[in-house]
């Protein structure tokens, strides 16, 4: 097998001999039992089809219609859609069921001896800023970005610290040179809202000013929603849904609808990462609408 070809296949019964167990010789064959009418396996199949693009001949992707192959499901026992089985050797060896995050897969592809050096320097980068040594951090993906031009991860996460020192220009050039099926995954639609808010926040009068302005003038909606916006650049989203919410219960249809727009845009940006207060966030939304 070619390092360099991507293993990406539409298994049926009649080729799932030699696509699955016999090439589990040579490769991990990463077989997943899906259905395209289901979004979470198609959101699966996605985020697996990019990494057998990442990692070029290191593994194989068998995709397995379940609506129109009932045999293998009833053959593997399977239950729930979608699952992912891993064969090694002709066998199973593990299995996992329903929607995995990416670093979940990550992991579970690690288990396999399958990663990019540079994906640990990304792991040492991000201690490194979490831990407010950010200089160092750079560094390290920079160092990282040399080594393997090749994992766009890397960049991202550069970018991610860009925007978390409010570096909006750099991070946005650097954006913009991605490859667009990273600028389509998740975390690129994340870091597009947050150069978007970023540039939103740009457009106030700036965090400081509106928090004064709001204590001294707590009726001036614009404020508010300026206000918002701002928070939600800054990551505050909790403070932000406050003032979201105060601007919604004096004027449920302020500037045609822009603040229950955002609210919910919000909402659904919290859904991966803080997905409690997105919970709590949304049933009170939907309790101010509704009277």
């Amino acid at each position: 097998m070619n390092q360099e070809e991507v293993y990406n296949f539409e298994v049926s019964q009649g080729n799932f001999n030699s696509l699955v167990i016999m090439n589990s010789y040579k490769l991990p064959v990463f077989t997943l039992f899906m259905s395209p009418s289901l979004g979470s396996s198609i959101e699966l199949e996605y985020a697996l089809s990019n990494l057998a693009l990442d990692f070029k001949g290191q593994f194989i992707l068998a995709r397995i219609d379940v609506d129109m192959e009932k045999d293998l499901q009833e053959r593997y026992e399977i239950k729930n859609i979608p699952t992912l089985k891993i064969f090694k050797d002709g066998n199973p060896i593990h299995q996992e069921i329903g929607l995995l995050k990416d670093n979940e897969l990550t992991d579970l592809l690690k288990s396999q001896g399958i990663f990019h050096e540079s994906d640990d320097m990304r792991e040492q980068a991000r201690a490194e800023h979490v831990a407010g040594n950010t200089p160092a951090a750079i560094n390290i993906l920079t160092e990282a970005i040399k080594k393997d031009p090749s994992n766009t991860r890397v960049a991202m996460d550069m970018i991610q610290i860009m925007l978390d020192i409010n570096l909006l220009k750099q991070a946005t050039v650097l954006f913009n040179k991605l490859p667009d099926r990273d600028k389509e995954s998740k975390t690129g639609k994340a870091l597009t809202g947050q150069i978007t808010f970023k540039e939103l926040a740009e457009k106030t009068k700036g965090l400081a000013f509106l928090i004064d302005s709001v204590k001294k003038y707590p009726d001036n909606l614009d404020n508010r929603f300026d206000l918002a916006i701002c928070y939600i650049a800054e990551h505050g989203f909790e403070e932000a849904m406050n003032q979201l919410f105060e601007i919604l219960d004096k004027e449920s249809n302020f500037k045609g609808g822009a603040a229950k727009e955002l609210a919910i845009n919000t909402i659904n940006m919290l859904e991966e990462n803080d997905p409690q207060l997105s919970q709590d966030s949304r049933r009170i939304l939907s309790n101010m609408l509704s009277q």
